[in-house]
Formats: structure tokens, C-alpha cells, sequence
């Protein structure tokens, strides 16, 4: 077992700043290459407790605050223009930083685009509901309705 600690947030593993124990290959092959986790070391103790502080510093204070943006993002969808090509397909996929972005311009909470989730890619025409994780205990569901450009 390796002992890393994390940098990123990892869906089913962690938050950053977290120290995790996970298989070799699993680190060695995923989490490291991609830089979502750096070796433990004694010496790394103060490099957690910044990634922890900015982490406070961008996280959403308290779970009244995460409940109301997560009523505005609900009760509002936004609209994601993309270039679309023969039937509606799109060229490429909507990603997950358009769609942060098009919350932004549409007058809702900055969302960290790390921490939206999209279940499947979205290369079509249409309405899609992703997932945005605002705090540990809460989470919004958004409607994307994607319309050619």
C-alpha cells in the first residue's frame, strides 16, 4: 500500500489534503501521473495544511450558504452555445469548465468546475442534468439545455 496524499479532489477517495493509503498501481499508474497526489513524507505535513487552507478559502463556508446557492442553481438552468455539425452532433463535448463558465455569465455563484459532474459526455443537442458537488453534505442538480452556435 502506498501513502499519498491527495491535491485534487477524487470522487470516492478523497479531498485535497487528505492522506490516503491506496494500492501501488492505483498510485503509481493514476494518481501521480496526473498529478493528484504527491508521496507522503515527513516533511510534507505543512504542505497539507496549506492545500487545506486554501481549500477552506474557496469552499463554501457553512451548509446554510451551500443549501441556498443549491436552491438558485436548481431553481435556474443555463444555456451552453456549442459548434454542432450533420443531426445536432456536436464537434468535441461540452466540458465541464463551459458549463462552470455559463453558470458564471448567467448571474448564479461561482462554481469551481472540479466540482461538477457530468455522467455521460455531452455531444448532442439538448437538456442534460449534471451533478455539482457544493459541500461535503450537499449537492445541486443543473439543467444544461445546449443549442448550436
Amino acid at each position: 500500500m502506498a501513502k499519498l496524499i491527495l491535491t485534487h479532489e477524487v470522487t470516492g477517495l478523497g479531498a485535497p489534503g487528505d492522506v490516503v493509503d491506496v494500492k501501488d498501481g492505483y498510485a503509481r499508474n493514476y494518481l501521480i501521473p496526473r498529478r493528484l497526489a504527491t508521496p507522503w513524507s515527513k516533511g510534507a505535513e505543512k504542505e497539507v495544511t496549506a492545500i487545506r487552507r486554501a481549500r477552506k478559502s474557496r469552499e463554501i463556508a457553512t451548509l446554510d450558504d451551500a443549501r441556498a446557492v443549491r436552491d438558485s442553481l436548481q431553481s435556474s438552468g443555463v444555456t451552453v452555445s456549442a459548434k454542432t455539425g450533420n443531426g445536432g452532433r456536436l464537434f468535441g463535448a461540452v466540458t465541464t469548465a463551459e458549463i462552470a463558465d455559463a453558470v458564471k455569465a448567467a448571474g448564479g455563484p461561482s462554481v469551481d468546475r472540479r466540482k461538477i459532474e457530468v455522467a455521460q459526455p455531452i455531444k448532442a443537442l439538448g437538456e442534460y442534468e449534471v451533478q455539482v458537488r457544493l459541500h461535503p453534505e450537499v449537492s445541486a442538480k443543473l439543467k444544461v439545455t445546449v443549442v448550436a452556435a
